[in-house]
């Protein structure tokens, strides 16, 4: 992507999301960086001077539409990153309407909500979504039934946006990273009883650097689909 763009990017405050916004707010793209709550919003604006924010709940799409007719939304958008998630493992057994409602919420409805606000936007500059998926969007495992039925569900929705968008000019990329050190990493762990080293597992810097090198590949090329996998 030549010269200065802007992205709107979810789950900038720590992890995957952190690593990548910090690489292009240090190359003076412009960054649009959503947060929960009006308090998250002043921490990330403090932490990326000159970045804008966006204030909406992603555990409740269904009023993110209210909150963003409160806010200035960005006239250009380059890229959307949906890096943002949730997971809370649990046998079927055991896991409630709550539990699978949050993590579909999350993780799948509102990316897809906020793909429908920026569409117009990655339309004109004919733009780039980024779905940060996960393994489980490609196979599911014991105890992770609701996380992965979120991000099988993802898949499908960048598969049909793909399809949709080709004659916008949109690119569509899926990133399916393994286990990556960060707080979701540690939770997982947590919930899992097991001891947590973030060493054994895949640092969110290199998990940028794929997501960067698909939104930075020239407009004759697209990456629809890049998995990543823990090379210890």
């Amino acid at each position: 992507m030549a010269g200065m763009a802007t992205h709107v990017i979810t789950g900038a405050g720590s992890g995957i999301g952190a690593a990548v916004a910090r690489r292009l707010h240090a190359r003076g793209d412009e960054l649009v960086l959503h947060a929960r709550d009006a308090g998250r919003a002043k921490e990330l604006a403090a932490e990326f001077p000159g970045a804008r924010t966006l204030v909406g709940d992603l555990a409740e799409p269904a009023k993110l539409s209210w909150a963003f007719s409160h806010q200035a939304l960005p006239d250009r958008v380059d890229s959307l990153l949906h890096i943002a998630g949730v997971v809370d493992l649990g046998p079927v057994g055991d896991l409630t309407p709550k539990s699978w409602r949050h993590q579909l919420d999350v993780n799948l409805i509102a990316p897809a909500e906020l793909t429908r606000h920026f569409l117009p936007q990655l339309r004109t500059t004919r733009g780039h979504v980024v779905f940060v998926n996960s393994g489980a969007g490609l196979r599911a495992s014991a105890d992770w039934s609701a996380y992965a039925a979120s991000k099988h569900g993802l898949k499908a929705l960048a598969d049909a946006l793909r399809a949709e968008e080709h004659e916008h000019g949109v690119r569509v990329t899926s990133v399916y990273p393994g286990r990556t050190a960060s707080p979701m990493q540690a939770k997982v762990h947590q919930q899992e009883g097991k001891e947590y080293d973030p060493g054994e597992w895949i640092d969110p810097e290199s998990v940028a650097t794929t997501i960067l090198m698909a939104v930075d590949l020239p407009r004759d090329a697209e990456v629809n689909d890049l998995t990543v996998r823990p090379g210890r």
